[in-house]
């Protein structure tokens, strides 16, 4: 009897654990997220400053801060939608929390902040 209840409860542990599931998250946001500005630090001296978030579906991602080719920061950020926007925050850094939206134009897809400045282009 011991046996039989053992095999089960063991049948009962692996039909449970097969069925959750986590769901999918089709969020366009996930991807590639870019900002590239290029500064002249003298006449014939151009330097480029890279920004990337890379968002993934489980509400978590990485943000990348090039000067040049030397990296400046690199850190995970966590990342929420609601009401049309989503909040980027950048736990134990002190990089300020972003609100940012989705937009579309012929010219591509693009996050803005509430003040309607690009924050970056999708790559």
């Amino acid at each position: 009897m011991k046996k039989l209840f053992s095999l089960v409860m063991l049948l009962t542990l692996v039909a449970v654990s097969n069925c959750t599931r986590v769901p999918d998250n089709n969020d366009p946001v996930i991807g590639i997220w870019v900002q590239e500005q290029i500064n002249n630090s003298s006449d014939t001296e151009k330097e480029s400053v890279r920004q990337e978030w890379i968002f993934n579906d489980v509400y978590l991602g990485r943000y990348h801060k090039y000067n040049g080719s030397n990296l400046e920061i690199k850190t995970d950020f966590s990342w929420e939608y609601a009401d049309g926007f989503y909040t980027i925050t950048y736990p134990g850094t002190d990089l300020e929390k972003q609100v940012v939206s989705m937009r579309e134009t012929p010219e591509g897809t693009f996050l803005e902040d509430e003040k309607g400045n690009v924050l970056a282009f999708r790559e």
